[in-house]
């Protein structure tokens, strides 16, 4: 980036004799001179690429930054730049805040009284590493999450920690971690209260972590339970004349269901019926034991469905109805300390958001190239924390710039091998949050880590069921929450037949072919009885593949593997007591677990190396396909299909409209099915209200 800079500069594109700096029209010479860095690639990517940082440019400086831009300021005030124009405000402004910072009292400095950090729990704190998008919602990683939280524990200037709990849309894994570190705080010594402004079971749960539990007079309490649901989409195929040839092999194994059945099979009911009982099951044993309730009477509150806040306080649910300022009150109070300062958004991240000018243009180039410079690694003893996150795609096929998303298998491969390589990494922890996808990409991630020779732990996220489970089982121990949701080992595949439809709309299609299977992956006919058999092979093959490599990865009898087998879906309490998955541990456990396997004591210091690097959109957007394959040329080399569906999801979750969200969750899933390639994917949706 600093050699595209140096060419604007050189050849004179700030607009040197105008009278005014006008951002965008820099914007537009900047965009031109990145157009000429990228004559190699196809013309129809190179368009699309550079209208998103247009607009990108276009709506920072006219949305975010309108109130800095002076475009009729008078001559007097307007003089050309020069090279040392781009970086010249920010480092006046860095001198600034340093003869501030000196100019402090010492007694300013050296104070000790303990703080109050106010931290905001909000959104959805993704996993892994994946690039946010210009179109998805931006919210914190779990990462970044527990890291505040944690050195909120250890930071000797916190006395106390406010939690704001909002909408938050995680799995129970993820609740786990949560808790995990708000637990680290209260060993600290340091008291934690939550002002719990959305009251659903999810909130909930994270707030009874918490020392004391303090809600607004107008939000509800809405503890009802746990929910899973399916939308059957067969009828409405029926009548616009759409065939779905989709085969199974395990009769549980309900992934094509809604476009197979117009409502649950009875073996997929009864699977439902086992991992919500044992949902609920966790979700009352964990109220209890926060609010110190008898279980019945838990249950009791939970059917009674949604409680006012006074009624939450009388029936021992929270402690107190109040507004953000007595929280803060009431957990002043346990600090012993009648006005401690409190320490807004404590240790978030803060973007400048001031974008005016060319050293403007220069802060927003940073932040869509991610962080400017990359810290170095120690030489200490390394830990690599690899992420497995979303469906499990083929070759290079990732998330767009445009909705975000997780890395492809190629570049997983790659994460894989770079860790095995690397001297200073002792040993691997596969975090996997996925509900499988691709059997094949899902196989060769699977052989990638029984190359490694060094310790390979799995970390079982929200969901590690079909390929994701199939991945887990080639490492060396397994764990996961108790209410993760894994197994689903089984195998779906099929394809759509549109021929009925098209006809109705007047659309005919004539066929000339050699071979009695050639239509086996057709879009116009359904499968004739030797390609049905043919594909039905192809995934028994895959099936035999699945269920050999889990019995030879937990050490069971193949036998004993294939009564598990037949795609059934269990908790992690439920695989645990079964042998699927050896203990029940966060993310942390693991990594004690990695280093105890690479030889290191529990407690040791080690460094943690997240893989894969995280993606900026500098490098979708001008990336070289080496680095990120087809993916950079996202909507324009035939992924049209799969990248409007996540455009759409990203700008639903933005509008606030979960239903479209979950719809086009969906949609993506079904697509994937129809693909007329073998899949190892679990089918359904679980939310827990």
């Amino acid at each position: 980036m600093d050699r595209i800079l140096r060419t604007n500069h050189a050849n004179h594109l700030v607009c040197e004799k105008t009278k005014s700096v006008s951002w965008n029209s820099c914007g537009l010479q900047f965009v031109s001179s990145l157009y000429q860095q990228t004559l190699f690639a196809r013309r129809e990517a190179i368009v699309w690429r550079l209208s998103v940082l247009l607009a990108a440019f276009f709506v920072c400086g006219n949305q975010r930054c309108s109130h800095a831009i002076q475009t009729d300021a008078p001559a007097s005030q307007s003089r050309p730049f020069d090279d040392n124009d781009a970086t010249a405000d920010l480092k006046e402004e860095r001198n600034k805040k340093s003869k501030a910072d000196s100019a402090k009292p010492s007694s300013i400095k050296a104070e000790k009284e303990p703080k109050i950090a106010h931290i905001r729990l909000d959104g959805s704190f993704s996993e892994g590493t994946g690039q946010g998008g210009l179109l998805a919602v931006s919210s914190p990683s779990l990462q970044k999450i527990c890291e505040r939280l944690d050195k909120a524990a250890s930071d000797d200037g916190v006395g106390g920690v406010l939690l704001l709990i909002e909408s938050i849309d995680v799995g129970r894994a993820r609740v786990d971690e949560i808790r995990r570190s708000i637990e680290k705080i209260k060993k600290a010594g340091k008291p934690v209260v939550a002002y719990l402004v959305g009251g659903e079971s999810i909130q909930f749960m994270l707030a009874g972590a918490c020392d004391a539990i303090v809600m607004p007079p107008a939000a509800p309490l809405a503890v009802t339970g746990v929910r899973a649901e399916m939308t059957f989409y067969k009828d409405l195929l029926d009548k616009v004349g759409v065939d779905a040839e989709i085969l199974q092999v395990g009769q549980f194994k309900g992934a094509a269901e809604p476009l197979t059945r117009s409502s649950m099979s009875p073996q997929l009911r009864a699977q439902y019926e086992l991992f919500v009982e044992d949902l609920f099951d966790q979700l009352v044993d964990m109220v209890a034991a926060d609010r110190n309730l008898d279980r019945q009477r838990v249950i009791d509150l939970i059917d009674v469905g949604v409680l006012t806040p006074d009624a939450a306080v009388e029936a021992k649910l929270i402690d107190m109805v109040g507004y953000e300022d007595e929280a803060i009150s009431n957990l002043a109070s346990r600090m012993k300390n009648k006005n401690p300062k409190v320490i807004e958004n404590y240790f978030e991240q803060k973007i400048d958001a001031h974008f005016s000018g060319l050293g403007g243009l220069v802060k927003l180039v940073e932040l869509f190239s991610g962080e400017p410079e990359k810290k170095s690694r120690s030489r200490n003893k390394s830990i690599a924390i690899v992420h497995l996150v979303g469906e499990i795609t083929d070759g290079s096929s990732e998330g767009s710039f445009l909705s975000g998303g997780g890395p492809s298998t190629r570049g997983l491969i790659e994460a894989l091998r770079e860790a095995s390589k690397d001297e200073k990494i002792v040993a691997i922890v596969m975090r996997i949050d996925s509900p499988g996808g691709s059997a094949l990409a899902s196989d060769l991630i699977w052989r990638e880590i029984k190359r490694i020779e060094k310790p390979v732990v799995a970390s079982l996220s929200d969901t590690a069921a079909s390929g994701g489970y199939y991945v887990a089982v080639a490492t060396d121990l397994i764990l996961a929450a108790p209410g993760t949701l894994t197994g689903s080992i089984g195998v779906v595949g099929g394809k759509i037949a549109l021929g009925g439809a098209m006809e109705r709309v007047g659309v005919k299609t004539d066929v000339v072919s050699r071979g009695k299977n050639s239509g086996w992956l057709s879009t116009q006919t359904p499968f004739n009885a030797s390609e049905r058999k043919v594909f039905m092979a192809t995934m028994e093959d895959v099936y035999r593949l699945f269920t050999t490599k889990v019995a030879e990865g937990r050490k069971m009898d193949l036998e004993r593997v294939k009564s598990l087998a037949e795609g059934r879906v269990f908790t992690g309490r439920m695989a645990q007591k079964i042998g699927l998955v050896d203990r029940l541990g966060t993310l942390e456990d693991a990594i004690v677990e990695a280093k105890l396997l690479a030889g290191l004591k529990a407690d040791e210091s080690v460094e943690r190396v997240i893989l894969p690097e995280p993606r900026n959109l500098f490098d979708d957007l001008f990336g070289s396909s080496e680095k990120h394959g087809d993916s950079i040329a996202g909507l324009s080399r035939g992924s049209l299909d799969r990248n409007s569906l996540a455009m759409i999801r990203a700008c639903a979750q933005g509008m606030s409209l979960p239903g479209l969200e979950l719809i086009v969750h969906h949609a993506r899933a079904l697509l994937e099915i129809t693909s007329g390639r073998p899949l190892a994917m679990m089918p359904m949706h679980v939310e827990i209200r």
